[in-house]
């Protein structure tokens, strides 16, 4: 046997020794409480007739979209079917852009308007009504889009209706408009490394109903769309509608409203004709209808980027693949993240270098420094990708932390990390975090895989990584988001962007910085203003192909209108996004910093905050006896997410793993035996 064989034989026979110590790594969590404490968990239904365990029966959407304001009405109607008084307990999902300020509960004739007031003594209210046997409702923040309602005291017959107000703004993306109104909330993995005593962490502890079952209530969303132009190609990829057009006008509802539409996000896509909604200023004078507490005057700014400009020379880029292979992934969604970064890693230049990661309970990459995109390394990458088929945990934190720890080969390559997960992790605020320490020649991208993802998680990765978001919930168009992904990456449209007031005093502006933009996506600024309302305002950046850009708009052309009262609200929520959803602001201000002007801002605008709470109590006792059930509202699965995501993270090992290791000390062991053959020659 020749020296180059016995070499080879030897380090392939030490690899599989060494193996298996390094590849499972999902036991870890096999027979440890502390890391199952918050998992979720199947519902079970106990027979017991008396008590009703699914008192939420219809779920009513209505929207109404003007220009690009959207407001919502939510309207849950719970009812005790059982014969016993209970306490029910539901987890829902929202925008991660709305500005909840509004809740009124009505039960029979009675309309209770909710009042915002500190968490802490909303919950104690709630708390005591509930035991003095008063009908109340609570409605907290676990997330910026997930959100608690708790109702106490729901007498047998009682049929309890409860409104919710949101308010948001709709953006077009090269010039097509989406909006997206999410319907469930996914089971969160909990890493073992999480405080369990994390308030954030509590919705993690909901129930689910088993895949492919729904619960017996309906879930209806109606949209009503109005515009200063056309409206036309009116579409929805996740259920099927009924579209009535009138020129400038449409009314979108459900085709068939008794097939269950709470399990998937609803994705309502539409464009405008013309030139749809251009750069410009809307105006609000005096803050708040009706409020005493703010005369502050509220703009909103919207500025069109310029057009995309096409670059010949693209400087060599290195990708950095982040793909989750845990079990929540398992079936539809690992195998469009499979076609989605397969077409991705396929396409890429030869002047391109690139590396996979797989996270699961625990992380793997495929080599220690990133390839060229070579035809043999990037075979490599899909035959070791092919083989994953999801489970374990979701272990995203060290696989980001890997990623950005490889080696850069050179400082003159642009440097992108992709993470492409469905996002069904609780420690979301630490991975933004770790991506705002390390922005700087990094751009981070985000691929959403399912019907029913972590928008939070998904949106917050681009937001603070100055890249884009995408959201893949069919695998027929893995490659059409793959083609547009390349598109932005390899052209941005517009860099160094700054905003100049001249004659207009403006202050409070939110987000005080801008990224580069890589969409043809207009940017949406809000802040406040003194004084009249005169000026310009100059908009000034770097295109894609370095020439100078220069827009300039007249103040004087906006006047102060009253239907836009929307206005404070969706300031307030921006400023609150900067304080505290993606951590942009933390470091110049300390925690309790934030916590006072969050609270103060909840209050002050009446909006639901992780530190304010609407709470709504009527004053008649209805449960005399002081005895009701405690209900907690099974969720159903996201469409096409299996069992696999509920619990069964906690044990077992993860195959395919072991493949990335393998693959990856193969692969520098073939370069061993090169290096000793050129030396044999």
């Amino acid at each position: 046997m020749s020296k180059l064989k016995k070499f080879f034989y030897l380090n392939l026979f030490l690899l599989l020794l060494t193996t298996p110590a390094v590849t499972v790594f999902a036991d870890d969590f096999t027979g440890n409480d502390e890391n199952r404490i918050l998992a979720p968990y199947y519902f079970i239904e106990d027979g017991d007739p008396s008590t009703d365990k699914l008192p939420l029966k219809e779920t009513d959407v209505k929207t109404n979209i003007n220009g690009i304001i959207a407001e919502t009405y939510v309207t849950q109607i719970y009812t005790n079917e059982g014969q016993k008084p209970i306490n029910a307990k539901y987890v829902f999902p929202g925008s991660t852009k709305v500005a909840v300020h509004g809740m009124t509960m009505q039960i029979g004739d009675e309309i209770i308007k909710a009042k915002i007031k500190e968490h802490v003594e909303a919950k104690q209210e709630f708390e005591e009504a509930k035991t003095e046997g008063k009908s109340a409702s609570l409605l907290e923040q676990d997330r910026p889009n997930v959100f608690t309602m708790n109702v106490a005291n729901i007498m047998p017959g009682d049929i309890v209706k409860v409104e919710l107000h949101y308010t948001e703004t709709i953006t077009s993306t090269d010039g097509k408009y989406e909006f997206v109104f999410p319907t469930v909330v996914g089971p969160r993995y909990v890493s073992k490394t999480a405080d369990p005593s994390d308030d954030r962490n509590a919705f993690t502890e909901s129930p689910y109903l088993k895949d492919g079952k729904t619960p017996p209530g309906s879930y209806n969303i109606t949209v009503n769309l109005t515009s200063a132009v056309p409206i036309s190609n009116v579409n929805c990829q996740s259920h099927k509608i009924v579209t009535e057009i009138d020129n400038n006008k449409a009314l979108i509802t459900l085709e068939n409203p008794k097939e269950y539409a709470g399990n998937r996000d609803f994705i309502l896509n539409y464009s405008l004709s013309g030139s749809g909604i251009s750069s410009g200023l809307m105006l609000n004078k005096g803050g708040v209808s009706g409020e005493d507490t703010s005369k502050e005057n509220f703009y909103m700014l919207t500025i069109q980027p310029p057009e995309r400009v096409t670059v010949e020379d693209i400087l060599p880029r290195e990708y950095i693949f982040v793909l989750d292979v845990s079990g929540s992934m398992n079936g539809y969604p690992i195998d469009t993240a499979k076609n989605l970064i397969g077409n991705l890693v396929s396409k890429l230049r030869p002047t391109d270098t690139f590396n996979v990661i797989l996270f699961a309970g625990t992380s793997a990459q495929m080599s220690p420094k990133s390839l060229p995109a070579t035809s043999y390394n990037i075979n490599l990458a899909l035959d070791l990708i092919e083989k994953e088929e999801g489970g374990g945990g979701t272990e995203l934190i060290p696989a980001l932390q890997s990623a950005i720890n490889i080696p850069r080969t050179s400082k003159d390559v642009a440097r992108s990390v992709i993470i492409i997960t469905d996002g069904y992790i609780s420690e979301e605020s630490e991975i933004f975090d770790i991506i705002g320490r390390n922005l700087g020649e990094t751009d981070f991208f985000s691929f959403g895989i399912g019907d029913g993802v972590n928008r939070y998680l998904i949106e917050g990765i681009a937001k603070v990584g100055q890249g884009e978001a995408f959201v893949v919930t069919d695998p027929a168009k893995a490659d059409e988001e793959a083609a547009n992904f390349r598109s932005y990456i390899q052209s941005p449209i517009l860099r160094n962007i700054k905003v100049t007031y001249n004659g207009f005093d403006a202050y409070d502006v939110e987000p005080k910085k801008l990224p580069t933009l890589f969409a043809k996506r207009p940017i949406v600024m809000y802040g406040k203003w003194k004084g009249e309302a005169e000026g310009t305002i100059e908009i000034t950046g770097t295109k894609g192909n370095g020439e100078a850009y220069r827009q300039v708009i007249e103040v004087a052309g906006a006047q102060p209108q009253e239907n836009n009262s929307a206005l404070p609200y969706l300031w307030a929520r921006a400023r609150v996004e900067q304080l505290m959803d993606y951590g942009t602001l933390q470091e110049e201000n300390s925690m309790e910093r934030v916590k006072k002007e969050v609270t103060q801002i909840g209050l002050d605008y009446s909006m639901l905050t992780p530190y304010t709470s609407f709470i709504a109590v009527t004053e008649q006792v209805r449960n005399t006896g002081n005895e009701a059930n405690d209900v907690n509202q099974p969720l159903p699965l996201p469409l096409h997410v299996s069992n696999n995501a509920v619990g069964s993270y906690t044990s077992g090992s993860e195959p395919g793993i072991a493949a990335v290791i393998v693959i990856g000390v193969f692969t520098l062991m073939i370069g061993g035996v090169r290096r000793l053959r050129k030396r044999a020659s």
